[in-house]
């Protein structure tokens, strides 16, 4: 199995979650950055999404199994050129190195996002995987979602022996996680655009490690959105939150108060602001009927959150962050004094008599 996109924080909560199964028997993840969580069995190679590079790791692993988890669906995290180069550049890279004559490639699951719809006044209450985008794209990341996506269709159909799965996610919520949606959240006062109450729906980050792996374990194709039960309006997730909210952003303008407020140390991006006005929806049932169950409610996800930022405040400073050691990492995998006990009970320094 490779994972792309191991430096990320879904790349290595995947990872982690799929070196328990012991029907696995290789993980291989990749970045060009170092890894952020600890891990124990996935070996780890130093590799941006260069094909040739990566063509090469699939063919000597002979790995049948692909998981790109890179997509970056804020773009609060990275300028426009570097988003563009990871999201539609660096998945075509992928899907190049997964194709080809003798390629061992059997399942692609491609990690997307809710952005591929949009967000406009007249869209449906809750958006179906068969519903194609009700308007052209917006902002350069819906844009680049789109063109990532239709790169993963034409690849589905080029190589119909390969199973392809498309996961749509909604906004992620978690304790772990940071997105700008929870930077918002976080304020001692969530603004909103005057006039606007958007209904918003949510996934626990739980509930994205889940969805990844449940779709690789079922081999399913085609496209499946992600969200946990239940709407709320914005008004709703701040009082569950049991914060105030204030209408401060002006519904023309937006640019020009968003920028005052990115001063202040609040950057909402082009995709959120669009959700400030008519938040979004998604229909879940296509993923459930697989046998995927939601652990918790977008209500639930909300609750979960408020009691994380309650003690965050006393949490902070406790654990310190794992840091990647290339020569200790190899240590503790290679060293057999560490992987094999019995060694260090047969061998010794002093000669016996």
């Amino acid at each position: 199995m490779l994972i792309t996109g191991l430096s990320t924080y879904w790349g290595a909560r995947l990872a982690q979650a799929l070196e328990t199964d012991p029907e696995i028997e290789a993980i291989v993840g990749v970045d060009s950055r170092d890894p952020t969580r600890e891990l124990e069995r996935t070996e780890f190679v130093r590799v941006g999404t260069q094909h040739a590079l990566l063509r090469r790791i699939v063919a000597a692993a002979e790995i049948d199994t692909v998981i790109d988890t890179r997509l970056i669906p804020d773009s609060a995290v990275a300028p426009p050129a570097s988003a563009h180069e990871n999201n539609v550049i660096g998945t075509m890279n992928i899907l190049a190195a997964c194709s080809g004559p003798g390629s061992t490639v059997r399942r692609v699951v491609f990690k997307s996002s809710a952005h591929y719809y949009g967000t406009a006044q007249d869209d449906p209450a809750f958006f179906t995987e068969a519903m194609p985008r009700p308007h052209p794209p917006r902002t350069p990341i819906e844009r680049d979602i789109v063109e990532a996506e239709a790169a993963v269709s034409e690849f589905a159909e080029q190589n119909p022996d390969v199973t392809v799965s498309v996961l749509r996610f909604a906004n992620v919520l978690g304790p772990d996680v940071t997105t700008s949606h929870t930077r918002l959240l976080s304020l001692p006062v969530i603004p909103m655009i005057l006039g606007f109450d958007p209904r918003y729906q949510f996934v626990h980050e739980d509930d994205v490690v889940a969805a990844l792996a449940h779709a690789l374990r079922r081999e399913l194709r085609g496209v499946y959105n992600v969200a946990a039960d239940g709407v709320l309006a914005l008004t709703e997730v701040a009082g569950l939150l049991g914060k105030p909210y204030a209408p401060v952003i002006p519904p023309w303008g937006t640019g020009l108060a968003t920028a005052v407020l990115r001063r202040l140390g609040l950057d909402i991006p082009p995709e959120m602001l669009g959700q400030l006005r008519f938040g979004r929806g998604l229909d879940n049932r296509k993923l459930k009927a697989t046998g995927f169950a939601y652990r918790r409610t977008t209500r639930e996800t909300v609750i979960e959150l408020g009691e994380h930022l309650r003690i965050r405040p006393v949490l902070r400073g406790v654990q310190e962050p794992y840091r990647y050691e290339r020569e200790v990492e190899e240590f503790l995998r290679w060293s057999p004094h560490v992987r094999n006990p019995a060694y260090r009970r047969g061998t010794s320094l002093t000669p016996r008599p």
